[in-house]
């Protein structure tokens, strides 16, 4: 029986792929374009063309489970996603594994609808509301770190559970294989609660540079979102969690009793990747 990974070609799929594949478990991954990495199996997946939605049965009529991450763009998620979801539960597929995000419960907006509608259909499932990723600060907060020395967010002095991606696969390779599906949604922090100074201290340190935090309203963080390759709506979704950090949210979903933690520290992950950050 095969595992199905959307989102194949993404920071959490592919890590996860790669736990499966060392035990020996058989999985697919699914992207637009068909492409994943070697040396895996990928097939065609794109939610706003539901022809494509068959595909993964057409490679293996027997997937029982499936990782859901749902696509980028605008916030209504439910809608391109449930057609699929409905076609493998007909197909046979017995859990759900959702990636969501930390401030969404079930019925809230984007993933919050998904997760609502796992609930619904009685299957096996299990959601993954992880907080912000490590990984951020190599893709969005590159080259203001690399560039200018400085991290530019809205988040003001808020606290947040910063995360690894590494820990979101360990949680969702956990929730894929165990025996007795969870059935519920956990909140999935680092280990350390912190805020954006305490985030560039880190920096500071690691790299040996003085690392600023700089602090700006939406409209300003908007263009960096932009600059650095992310849609409009993905833009804006992001400023509305800065905008919570900034609130508080973060720092008392930390205390939650959904809480999980992974164990990957913020000063592990900047000295395992201090040289993208090298001028």
């Amino acid at each position: 029986m095969s595992i199905l990974l959307t989102g194949g070609t993404g920071k959490t799929a592919i890590r996860l792929a790669r736990l499966l594949q060392a035990a020996n478990k058989p999985v697919i991954l699914t992207s637009r374009q068909g492409v994943v990495p070697e040396p895996f199996t990928g097939v065609k997946l794109d939610w706003y063309n539901p022809a494509t939605f068959g595909n993964p049965w057409a490679v293996d009529c027997n997937i029982e489970s499936v990782y859901l991450v749902a696509p980028p763009g605008p916030p209504d998620v439910l809608t391109p996603m449930k057609p699929f979801i409905d076609l493998a539960v007909k197909k046979g597929v017995k859990r759900f594994v959702l990636l969501s995000v930390s401030t969404l419960d079930a019925g809230g907006p984007a993933m919050g609808k998904v997760h609502e509608y796992l609930i619904s259909l009685g299957v096996d499932y299990f959601v993954i509301r992880p907080s912000w990723f490590f990984e951020n600060f190599t893709t969005v907060h590159l080259a203001g770190i690399k560039d200018k020395r400085t991290i530019v967010t809205a988040s003001e002095d808020g606290k947040i559970g910063f995360v690894s991606v590494d820990d979101i696969a360990d949680l969702a390779f956990d929730a894929l294989t165990r025996a007795k599906s969870y059935n519920t949604d956990k909140i999935l922090v680092g280990p350390e609660l912190l805020s954006y100074e305490d985030v560039v201290k880190t920096f500071s340190d690691v790299l040996g540079i003085k690392i600023t935090h700089t602090r700006v309203g939406g409209d300003d963080l908007k263009k960096l979102y932009v600059g650095a390759g992310l849609s409009e709506e993905r833009a804006d979704m992001l400023i509305t969690l800065e905008n919570l950090n900034a609130s508080g949210v973060e720092e008392k979903l930390f205390a939650d009793p959904k809480k999980v933690s992974g164990k990957r520290t913020l000063k592990s992950f900047v000295e395992a990747n201090k040289d993208a950050w090298k001028a």
